[in-house]
């Protein structure tokens, strides 16, 4: 990869908004839409958007099992695999999978030149090593954290997962890796039932609003920081936090959660840390709030990192 000028670097392909049968619960439709919203407002142009290769296995192996792996490239997930990743298996959604996990993998590289860039996709927390879960089949942020580890590109990581459901996937894949530092702040009474460890859990009850959310985020994060002194922060902004959301059970404000975006942002670069972001869940009826609340992470990002 070679060096860029000062400028916001986002992963992005057509492939990321994959066809799903007529009626499906996941707002597929978003990845296509953040992108549009951003360049028709002007926030970013073509000249911002790299298209991701696929990841090679070899990198992939570095988090996920071999016989997991070949089960998706194979189209071999059973029925009952199928159903609790959400998503009916394809060899072009294996392929979408493989390049969000690269696109991660890339923004990490122009993060450290450019202080952060963002993956349209991604934040797949609930991926396992062997197995996937909740619409995530390969733990992009993970393949991103281990990759960094294995080239000596970072020595300490910290995951910021504030999507509003736990981050168990990447929980148990660092469970023992010191290296690696998860911060996961989610609903107390919300999917997954059966929660892993973080290195931080911060729950949250059910009807949180804007004032207690933010204070609890304030409360933690910025001596999490200084606590890790990480050399890179992987972000996950799901939306799911919202009123409006279908899944989330909290009541925090599409301006709440800018304000969220803004925190972290702000808290990454005082400390000069290069920060990647995966987008995460979101799931209100209107994919227009969606898609609003995503973009906000691009122009919050775009203005506090002076792009």
């Amino acid at each position: 990869m070679t060096a860029e000028s000062h400028i916001l670097k986002i992963a992005y392909d057509p492939t990321y908004a994959h066809p799903l049968p007529e009626g499906h619960r996941f707002p597929m439709l978003k990845y296509e839409l953040i992108p549009g919203q951003l360049l028709y407002e002007g926030t970013i142009t073509e000249e911002n958007i790299f298209a991701p290769e696929p990841c090679k296995r070899e990198i992939v192996l570095l988090t996920h099992d071999e016989a997991y792996l070949d089960k998706l490239i194979n189209q071999q997930l059973s029925a009952r695999e199928q159903r609790i990743i959400g998503f009916p298996q394809s060899p072009a959604l294996t392929q979408r999978e493989l390049m969000i996990a690269q696109g991660t993998i890339d923004c990490c590289k122009y993060a450290m030149q450019n202080g952060v860039a963002m993956n349209i996709a991604g934040g797949t927390h609930h991926a396992f090593a062997d197995r996937g879960e909740g619409f995530c089949m390969l733990n992009d942020q993970a393949t991103a954290a281990n990759y960094l580890l294995a080239n000596n590109l970072a020595k300490k990581i910290l995951i910021i997962d504030l999507d509003v459901h736990q981050g168990n996937g990447t929980a148990k894949l660092f469970e023992n890796d010191k290296r690696v530092f998860t911060l996961s702040m989610h609903g107390k009474n919300n999917y997954p039932f059966r929660k892993e460890k973080s290195d931080m859990d911060i729950e949250l009850l059910d009807g949180t609003e804007d004032e207690t959310y933010l204070k609890l985020l304030s409360d933690a994060l910025p001596s999490t920081v200084e606590k890790v002194q990480p050399d890179i922060a992987l972000y996950l902004s799901g939306v799911d936090i919202l009123a409006t959301d279908k899944f989330g059970k909290l009541k925090v404000s599409i301006e709440g959660c800018k304000q969220r975006d803004e925190f972290v942002f702000t808290q990454v670069q005082i400390n000069k840390i290069p920060c990647v972001v995966s987008m995460g869940g979101g799931y209100s009826a209107d994919v227009k709030i969606i898609t609003e609340a995503h973009c906000n992470t691009f122009r919050v990002a775009k203005e506090i990192f002076g792009f």
